[in-house]
Protein backbone atom coordinates (compact mmCIF):
# COMPACT_ATOMS: atom_id res chain seq x y z
CA UNK A 1 0.00 0.00 0.00
CA UNK A 2 1.47 3.47 -1.00
CA UNK A 3 0.94 6.18 1.72
CA UNK A 4 0.39 10.13 0.77
CA UNK A 5 3.89 10.65 1.22
CA UNK A 6 5.53 8.11 -1.00
CA UNK A 7 3.45 9.17 -3.90
CA UNK A 8 5.93 11.53 -6.14
CA UNK A 9 3.31 12.84 -8.34
CA UNK A 10 -0.57 12.50 -9.79
CA UNK A 11 -1.47 12.47 -12.59
CA UNK A 12 -4.48 15.18 -13.91
CA UNK A 13 -7.94 13.48 -16.02
CA UNK A 14 -8.32 17.23 -16.94
CA UNK A 15 -11.49 18.02 -17.93
CA UNK A 16 -11.75 15.73 -21.28
CA UNK A 17 -9.56 13.24 -22.63
CA UNK A 18 -10.30 14.33 -26.36
CA UNK A 19 -7.17 15.93 -27.74
CA UNK A 20 -9.41 18.09 -30.26
CA UNK A 21 -11.20 19.75 -27.27
CA UNK A 22 -7.72 20.41 -25.55
CA UNK A 23 -6.73 23.51 -27.54
CA UNK A 24 -9.73 25.08 -28.01
CA UNK A 25 -10.03 24.82 -24.15
CA UNK A 26 -6.63 26.23 -24.03
CA UNK A 27 -7.78 29.55 -25.90
CA UNK A 28 -10.93 29.94 -24.15
CA UNK A 29 -9.91 29.10 -19.94
CA UNK A 30 -6.45 31.48 -21.13
CA UNK A 31 -8.77 34.23 -22.48
CA UNK A 32 -11.07 33.96 -18.94
CA UNK A 33 -8.19 34.14 -16.90
CA UNK A 34 -6.41 37.23 -18.58
CA UNK A 35 -9.96 39.17 -18.23
CA UNK A 36 -10.37 37.78 -14.45
CA UNK A 37 -6.55 39.25 -13.41
CA UNK A 38 -7.32 41.96 -15.17
CA UNK A 39 -10.67 42.64 -13.68
CA UNK A 40 -10.34 42.22 -10.51
CA UNK A 41 -6.72 44.07 -10.44
CA UNK A 42 -8.31 46.92 -12.01
CA UNK A 43 -11.09 47.15 -9.63
CA UNK A 44 -8.40 46.90 -7.15
CA UNK A 45 -6.56 49.97 -8.28
CA UNK A 46 -9.87 52.09 -9.12
CA UNK A 47 -10.79 51.85 -5.67
CA UNK A 48 -7.39 53.20 -4.85
CA UNK A 49 -7.62 56.13 -6.85
CA UNK A 50 -11.27 57.11 -6.23
CA UNK A 51 -11.89 58.92 -3.14
CA UNK A 52 -15.57 58.22 -3.83
CA UNK A 53 -14.93 54.93 -3.19
CA UNK A 54 -13.22 55.29 -0.11
CA UNK A 55 -15.96 53.57 2.19
CA UNK A 56 -16.18 50.28 4.11
CA UNK A 57 -18.26 48.55 0.94
CA UNK A 58 -15.24 49.50 -1.50
CA UNK A 59 -12.66 47.93 1.36
CA UNK A 60 -14.24 44.63 1.27
CA UNK A 61 -15.08 44.52 -2.40
CA UNK A 62 -10.88 45.42 -2.73
CA UNK A 63 -9.82 41.99 -0.88
CA UNK A 64 -13.11 40.00 -2.67
CA UNK A 65 -11.16 41.14 -5.58
CA UNK A 66 -7.47 40.26 -4.32
CA UNK A 67 -8.97 37.13 -3.14
CA UNK A 68 -10.37 36.15 -6.52
CA UNK A 69 -7.48 36.87 -8.24
CA UNK A 70 -5.43 34.05 -5.75
CA UNK A 71 -8.39 31.89 -6.19
CA UNK A 72 -8.40 31.91 -10.05
CA UNK A 73 -4.33 31.56 -10.04
CA UNK A 74 -4.38 28.70 -7.73
CA UNK A 75 -6.26 26.53 -10.61
CA UNK A 76 -5.88 27.92 -14.06
CA UNK A 77 -2.03 27.85 -14.33
CA UNK A 78 -1.35 24.45 -14.01
CA UNK A 79 -4.80 23.72 -15.91
CA UNK A 80 -3.49 25.58 -18.69
CA UNK A 81 -0.37 23.75 -18.60
CA UNK A 82 -1.55 20.18 -18.68
CA UNK A 83 -4.07 21.10 -21.87
CA UNK A 84 -1.22 21.75 -24.04
CA UNK A 85 1.04 18.49 -22.25
CA UNK A 86 1.00 14.93 -22.38
CA UNK A 87 1.63 14.21 -18.95
CA UNK A 88 -0.59 16.08 -17.50
CA UNK A 89 1.02 15.65 -13.72
CA UNK A 90 1.42 17.62 -10.93
CA UNK A 91 3.87 16.87 -8.21
CA UNK A 92 2.91 15.49 -4.63
CA UNK A 93 4.12 18.96 -3.23
CA UNK A 94 2.12 20.89 -5.99
CA UNK A 95 -1.13 19.13 -4.84
CA UNK A 96 -0.91 19.52 -1.19
CA UNK A 97 -0.01 23.66 -1.76
CA UNK A 98 -3.19 23.74 -4.42
CA UNK A 99 -5.55 21.64 -1.57
CA UNK A 100 -4.43 24.09 0.68
CA UNK A 101 -4.48 27.04 -1.14
CA UNK A 102 -8.19 26.07 -2.59
CA UNK A 103 -9.55 25.54 0.81
CA UNK A 104 -8.43 28.69 2.43
CA UNK A 105 -9.33 31.17 -0.21
CA UNK A 106 -13.02 29.66 -0.79
CA UNK A 107 -13.49 29.70 3.63
CA UNK A 108 -12.00 33.14 3.14
CA UNK A 109 -14.72 34.20 0.33
CA UNK A 110 -17.75 32.99 1.68
CA UNK A 111 -16.79 35.07 5.29
CA UNK A 112 -15.92 38.05 2.75
CA UNK A 113 -19.32 38.22 1.43
CA UNK A 114 -20.69 37.38 4.91
CA UNK A 115 -18.92 40.83 6.05
CA UNK A 116 -20.02 42.41 3.48
CA UNK A 117 -23.84 41.64 3.97
CA UNK A 118 -23.36 42.91 7.08
CA UNK A 119 -21.83 45.94 5.96
CA UNK A 120 -25.03 46.78 3.66
CA UNK A 121 -27.17 46.45 7.17
CA UNK A 122 -25.39 48.69 9.00
CA UNK A 123 -25.66 51.26 5.68
CA UNK A 124 -29.16 50.87 5.14
CA UNK A 125 -30.47 49.52 8.74
CA UNK A 126 -28.29 52.01 10.84
CA UNK A 127 -26.92 54.73 8.48
CA UNK A 128 -26.39 57.62 11.54
CA UNK A 129 -24.56 55.21 13.23
CA UNK A 130 -22.60 53.82 10.13
CA UNK A 131 -19.40 56.51 10.24
CA UNK A 132 -19.11 55.45 13.84
CA UNK A 133 -19.58 51.44 14.35
CA UNK A 134 -18.18 50.78 10.74
CA UNK A 135 -14.59 52.88 11.44
CA UNK A 136 -11.34 51.89 9.54
CA UNK A 137 -10.38 49.72 12.82
CA UNK A 138 -13.72 47.96 13.12
CA UNK A 139 -12.93 47.12 8.76
CA UNK A 140 -9.52 46.04 9.77
CA UNK A 141 -10.60 43.68 12.39
CA UNK A 142 -13.99 42.06 10.15
CA UNK A 143 -11.69 41.45 7.22
CA UNK A 144 -9.12 39.73 9.25
CA UNK A 145 -11.08 37.07 10.67
CA UNK A 146 -11.78 35.70 7.27
CA UNK A 147 -7.82 35.56 6.35
CA UNK A 148 -6.53 33.80 9.63
CA UNK A 149 -9.86 31.60 9.97
CA UNK A 150 -9.78 29.92 6.46
CA UNK A 151 -6.35 29.50 6.33
CA UNK A 152 -6.09 27.76 9.76
CA UNK A 153 -9.01 25.57 8.44
CA UNK A 154 -7.32 24.96 5.41
CA UNK A 155 -4.21 23.43 7.20
CA UNK A 156 -6.65 21.56 9.34
CA UNK A 157 -8.19 20.26 6.13
CA UNK A 158 -5.08 20.03 4.47
CA UNK A 159 -3.36 17.43 7.10
CA UNK A 160 -6.35 15.45 6.94
CA UNK A 161 -5.98 14.99 3.01
CA UNK A 162 -2.08 13.91 3.97
CA UNK A 163 -3.51 11.48 6.15
CA UNK A 164 -5.25 9.48 3.59
CA UNK A 165 -3.47 6.49 1.75
CA UNK A 166 -3.41 5.03 -1.93
CA UNK A 167 -3.32 2.08 -2.95
CA UNK A 168 -1.23 2.63 -6.52
CA UNK A 169 -4.06 4.86 -8.13
CA UNK A 170 -2.57 8.13 -8.83
CA UNK A 171 -4.81 9.42 -11.46
CA UNK A 172 -7.23 12.46 -10.22
CA UNK A 173 -10.60 12.54 -12.17
CA UNK A 174 -10.46 16.50 -11.97
CA UNK A 175 -8.26 19.35 -13.44
CA UNK A 176 -6.84 20.65 -10.07
CA UNK A 177 -6.62 18.71 -6.40
CA UNK A 178 -9.64 18.87 -5.14
CA UNK A 179 -10.77 16.83 -2.15
CA UNK A 180 -14.43 14.76 -3.60
CA UNK A 181 -11.67 12.88 -6.39
CA UNK A 182 -9.10 12.49 -3.91
CA UNK A 183 -11.28 10.77 -1.38
CA UNK A 184 -13.09 8.54 -4.15
CA UNK A 185 -9.30 6.93 -5.63
CA UNK A 186 -7.92 6.83 -1.72
CA UNK A 187 -8.46 2.84 -0.82
CA UNK A 188 -7.48 4.36 3.81
CA UNK A 189 -7.89 7.14 6.03
CA UNK A 190 -10.80 8.38 3.84
CA UNK A 191 -13.41 8.34 6.42
CA UNK A 192 -12.19 11.08 9.12
CA UNK A 193 -11.51 13.32 5.93
CA UNK A 194 -14.99 12.52 4.40
CA UNK A 195 -16.91 13.64 7.33
CA UNK A 196 -14.66 16.25 8.39
CA UNK A 197 -15.61 18.08 5.10
CA UNK A 198 -18.88 17.51 5.03
CA UNK A 199 -19.75 18.63 8.78
CA UNK A 200 -16.78 21.55 8.74
CA UNK A 201 -17.78 22.48 4.86
CA UNK A 202 -21.83 22.38 6.43
CA UNK A 203 -21.15 24.24 9.25
CA UNK A 204 -18.99 27.02 7.58
CA UNK A 205 -21.48 27.62 4.99
CA UNK A 206 -24.34 27.46 7.35
CA UNK A 207 -23.26 29.75 9.63
CA UNK A 208 -21.82 32.00 6.37
CA UNK A 209 -24.87 31.67 4.83
CA UNK A 210 -26.99 32.97 7.66
CA UNK A 211 -24.99 35.95 8.81
CA UNK A 212 -25.74 36.75 4.80
CA UNK A 213 -29.35 35.62 5.48
CA UNK A 214 -30.08 37.40 8.36
CA UNK A 215 -28.68 40.72 7.31
CA UNK A 216 -30.77 40.91 4.58
CA UNK A 217 -33.98 40.00 6.39
CA UNK A 218 -33.08 43.12 8.46
CA UNK A 219 -32.10 45.28 5.33
CA UNK A 220 -35.42 44.55 3.46
CA UNK A 221 -37.61 45.50 6.67
CA UNK A 222 -35.23 48.65 6.78
CA UNK A 223 -36.37 49.24 3.40
CA UNK A 224 -40.09 48.80 3.69
CA UNK A 225 -39.92 51.05 6.69
CA UNK A 226 -38.56 53.75 3.90
CA UNK A 227 -40.73 56.42 2.62
CA UNK A 228 -38.50 57.64 -0.02
CA UNK A 229 -39.22 55.76 -3.15
CA UNK A 230 -35.87 56.98 -3.92
CA UNK A 231 -34.14 55.84 -0.87
CA UNK A 232 -36.05 52.29 -1.21
CA UNK A 233 -34.13 52.59 -5.07
CA UNK A 234 -31.16 53.26 -4.22
CA UNK A 235 -30.74 50.96 -1.23
CA UNK A 236 -31.87 47.94 -3.77
CA UNK A 237 -28.91 49.37 -6.01
CA UNK A 238 -26.27 48.82 -3.51
CA UNK A 239 -27.53 45.20 -2.23
CA UNK A 240 -28.34 44.09 -5.99
CA UNK A 241 -24.68 43.34 -6.84
CA UNK A 242 -23.58 41.88 -3.75
CA UNK A 243 -26.57 39.52 -3.84
CA UNK A 244 -25.85 38.30 -7.35
CA UNK A 245 -22.62 37.13 -6.31
CA UNK A 246 -23.91 35.63 -3.12
CA UNK A 247 -26.11 33.55 -4.99
CA UNK A 248 -23.84 32.29 -7.98
CA UNK A 249 -21.29 31.12 -5.43
CA UNK A 250 -22.83 29.69 -2.62
CA UNK A 251 -24.93 27.62 -4.97
CA UNK A 252 -22.40 26.43 -6.73
CA UNK A 253 -20.35 25.58 -3.78
CA UNK A 254 -23.14 23.82 -2.09
CA UNK A 255 -23.61 21.88 -5.26
CA UNK A 256 -20.18 20.72 -5.28
CA UNK A 257 -19.04 20.23 -1.48
CA UNK A 258 -22.02 18.91 0.23
CA UNK A 259 -22.44 15.88 -0.87
CA UNK A 260 -20.68 12.51 -0.63
CA UNK A 261 -17.85 12.06 -3.32
CA UNK A 262 -19.40 9.27 -5.85
CA UNK A 263 -18.33 8.72 -9.53
CA UNK A 264 -21.54 10.78 -10.90
CA UNK A 265 -20.89 13.70 -8.60
CA UNK A 266 -17.11 14.03 -9.12
CA UNK A 267 -18.12 14.05 -12.99
CA UNK A 268 -20.69 16.86 -12.51
CA UNK A 269 -18.65 18.25 -9.66
CA UNK A 270 -15.95 18.54 -12.37
CA UNK A 271 -18.32 20.56 -14.50
CA UNK A 272 -19.55 22.89 -12.05
CA UNK A 273 -15.61 23.59 -10.48
CA UNK A 274 -15.34 25.29 -13.95
CA UNK A 275 -17.44 27.82 -13.39
CA UNK A 276 -16.55 28.46 -9.56
CA UNK A 277 -12.63 28.56 -10.47
CA UNK A 278 -12.32 30.33 -13.74
CA UNK A 279 -15.94 32.44 -14.78
CA UNK A 280 -17.39 33.30 -10.82
CA UNK A 281 -13.80 35.50 -10.41
CA UNK A 282 -14.54 36.55 -13.80
CA UNK A 283 -17.64 37.96 -13.52
CA UNK A 284 -17.67 39.31 -9.86
CA UNK A 285 -15.99 42.47 -11.11
CA UNK A 286 -17.94 42.81 -14.24
CA UNK A 287 -21.12 42.36 -11.88
CA UNK A 288 -20.18 44.87 -9.63
CA UNK A 289 -19.36 47.71 -12.40
CA UNK A 290 -22.19 46.87 -14.31
CA UNK A 291 -24.90 47.04 -11.33
CA UNK A 292 -23.08 49.46 -9.06
CA UNK A 293 -23.68 53.20 -9.33
CA UNK A 294 -20.75 53.91 -7.12
CA UNK A 295 -18.13 51.97 -9.30
CA UNK A 296 -19.75 53.37 -12.85
CA UNK A 297 -19.13 57.21 -12.05
CA UNK A 298 -15.68 56.25 -10.34
CA UNK A 299 -15.03 54.38 -13.64
CA UNK A 300 -16.14 57.26 -15.89
CA UNK A 301 -14.11 59.72 -14.38
CA UNK A 302 -10.65 57.70 -14.62
CA UNK A 303 -11.51 57.34 -18.10
CA UNK A 304 -11.98 61.19 -18.81
CA UNK A 305 -8.99 61.92 -16.39
CA UNK A 306 -6.73 59.85 -18.49
CA UNK A 307 -8.07 61.19 -21.71
CA UNK A 308 -8.01 64.64 -20.95
CA UNK A 309 -3.97 64.36 -19.46
CA UNK A 310 -3.28 62.23 -23.30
Amino acid sequence: MLNFTDVTEFILLGLTSRQEWQVLFFIIFLMVYVVTVVGNIGMIMLIKVSPQLNSPMYFFLSHLSFVDVWFSSNVTPKMLENLLSDTKTISYAGCLVQCFFFIALVHVEVFILAVMAFDRYMAIGKPLLYGSKMSRAVCMRLISFPYVYGFLTSLAATLWTYGMSFCGNIEINHFYCADPPLIKMACAGTLVKEYTMTILGGINVTYSLAVVIISYLFILIAILRMHSAEGRRKAFSTCGSHLTAVIIFYGTLIFMYLRSPTEESVEQGKMVAVFYTTVIPMLNPMIYSLRNKGVKEAMNKVIRRTCLTK
